[in-house]
């Protein structure tokens, strides 16, 4: 791939963690879409529904399609998407949760001072 190819893509990280006050209704949500699902084979269908009973994050993962968020944007494609949901342990005040950071991997500029 040459650099113009490159500087064509750009990867966008997407980070969040939501509340789920209502895990009742999270999951009966997911298993309705499950059910809707028309192309979904009928063993996919079972595990699914398994998952989605036994486990929050899964239900989300079924009703989240990140794509969405690109779908109707002029002049993009998407190239790739991936995504996951799990359980975490949430502490506001930790500093792990802080959003202003960059995971490590933001250099700031420093200035000139020549």
């Amino acid at each position: 791939m040459n650099p113009s190819d490159t500087s064509r893509y750009v990867r966008l990280r997407v980070d969040l963690v939501l509340e789920v006050p209502d895990a009742q209704a999270l999951t009966g949500a997911a298993l309705a879409h499950i059910k809707a699902d028309e192309f979904m084979p009928d063993e996919e269908r079972s595990h699914a529904e398994a998952a989605v009973r036994e486990d929050e994050s899964e239900a989300l993962a079924y009703l989240v399609d990140p794509t969405d968020l690109v779908a109707e944007i002029p002049g993009v494609e998407l190239a790739q998407a991936s995504w996951s949901s799990e359980p975490v342990e949430y502490d506001p005040e930790s500093m792990e949760w802080d959003l202003d950071e960059e995971d490590g991997d933001f250099d700031e500029e420093k200035p000139d001072n020549a």
